[in-house]
């Protein structure tokens, strides 16, 4: 049986946001562009930061990397059991996985209408394994309908969904105290280290550049945050 396949979500912090807004989360956060990574520029970014999507091309060189990285860590990779992870087993579903991420691990700062679709999942699925919990979302109409609907909003026109798109979705965020890399394409959660709530977005910030150092000459990179509105 094939896995099923969805339409690329453009990487538009307002597409974005409003994804999340018609699956019943409050508009107290808002995605924002990051514009550049020195410090200047990440001054503009409004705080407090919850967490930080990062775009960027799937290449050759990246694939070896992450086969490396997953037989470095495999024995020693230990995530908190408070870090929400989800797989991906949807083509081209990037975008709501890193949403989705960002979203459960922070549901103590965001706020969600009575009636959240997306909360609902999120209680439904908060004991299940990341395996059961993508197999819950190949199933939940709500969120397919809305990502189908903000995929077709972008400023850009949405590629067909066969179309092969090689730009990936990942997602940052602060669980206890430790900035965790999750990629529903990876087995686990990656952890980066100590973070806290002031530096996060440049503790972020510090791991996109090696992403960016990895493939100097590609271009295509962009880093969306989650700030308080």
């Amino acid at each position: 049986m094939d896995s099923p396949r969805w339409l690329p979500l453009e990487s538009n912090p307002e597409v974005m946001s409003k994804f999340l807004s018609s699956l019943g989360m409050k508009p107290t956060w808002q995605f924002g562009d990051v514009y550049g990574l020195d410090p200047e520029l990440l001054s503009m970014v409004p705080r407090p930061v919850c967490a930080v999507l990062l775009l960027f091309p799937v290449t050759e060189k990246y694939e070896a990397f992450k086969q490396e990285e997953e037989e470095r860590l495999r024995d020693q990779q230990q995530a908190s059991s408070d870090v929400y992870f989800i797989k991906q087993t949807i083509g081209n579903a990037c975008g709501t996985i890193g949403l989705i991420h960002a979203v459960a691990n922070n549901l103590q700062h965001l706020e969600f209408e009575p009636d959240s679709s997306l909360k609902k999942f999120l209680q439904q699925t908060t004991k299940m394994t990341p395996e059961e919990r993508a197999a819950f979302l190949e199933k939940d109409e709500s969120i397919r309908v809305t990502h189908e609907s903000s995929a077709q909003e972008g400023q850009t026109e949405a590629p067909s969904i066969d179309e092969k798109v090689n730009l990936h979705f990942i997602a940052f965020v602060n669980v206890g105290g430790q900035l965790f890399e999750l990629d529903g394409r990876k087995p686990f959660p990656i952890g980066h280290g100590k973070t806290s709530e002031d530096t996060f977005l440049e503790d972020a910030v510090e791991v996109c550049k090696v992403f960016m150092a990895r493939d100097p000459e590609e271009v295509c990179f962009t880093i969306i945050a989650l700030s308080k509105d």
